[in-house]
Parts: structure tokens; C-alpha cells; sequence
């Protein structure tokens, strides 16, 4: 097996997406130029996606519920949440409303509106 089959066979919730970030590519910590070897100052310097544990305070009252109401609510459960990096100046993002109409959300890497 890969290392990508042996990690999301670890529980269930590791084959769903945990988390998703977008990062401008001239974010303060990207510019700096400097791999940390640490998720938690190298995810600041690059839009990223995670797999497995979701980040629950990011929903609406998600540390009060149980986790079958986090899980009925589209909150993800895993015994780990991997990161991977995958911001680039060449990245461009669109969301999709609703109706279908594509809008843009980044562009080469850095925010398609002002922020």
C-alpha cells in the first residue's frame, strides 16, 4: 500500500476532507521564505487542505453537541488531521453559488477582491 491508502485506512473519518484554507501567496509568513518543519507556522504560509479531524470550532456551537450531531451537522471525526500544503503563485480558485454561477475567489495566488 501507498502512503496515502495506509493513512485514510486509519479510521473513517481520514478518508474525508477536514479542513480547507486559502492562504494568499504574499501572506507575511510565506515571504518570509522559511520551511518551519512545523504544521502550525508552515500552514500559515500556504492555502492548504487537510484530511481526517475537522476543525470543530469553526462551526456554530460545535463544542456544546455531541458528535453525532457534529457528524448530522457535516462535521468530520478522525483520530488524526493531515495537512498538505498547496498554495502556489500559480493558483486560482472559484466558487460556485447556488445557482451555478462560477465567481472568483483567487487569482495567481492571492485574492481575486479586496479583502
Amino acid at each position: 500500500k501507498g502512503t496515502l491508502q495506509k493513512l485514510i485506512a486509519i479510521d473513517e473519518g481520514m478518508g474525508s476532507l477536514g479542513e480547507v484554507v486559502l492562504v494568499p501567496y504574499s501572506s507575511p509568513i510565506s515571504k518570509l521564505g522559511i520551511l518551519f518543519y512545523n504544521t502550525l507556522l508552515d500552514e500559515n504560509a500556504a492555502s492548504h487542505i487537510a484530511l481526517g479531524d475537522g476543525v470543530k470550532f469553526c462551526m456554530q456551537d460545535a463544542e456544546m453537541i455531541s458528535e453525532d450531531e457534529y457528524a448530522a451537522r457535516g462535521g468530520n471525526s478522525s483520530l488524526n488531521h493531515i495537512d498538505f500544503m498547496i498554495g502556489s503563485s500559480q493558483m486560482d480558485v472559484d466558487g460556485i453559488s447556488e445557482n451555478g454561477v462560477r465567481e472568483p475567489v483567487m487569482r495567481a495566488g492571492e485574492w481575486a477582491f479586496e479583502v
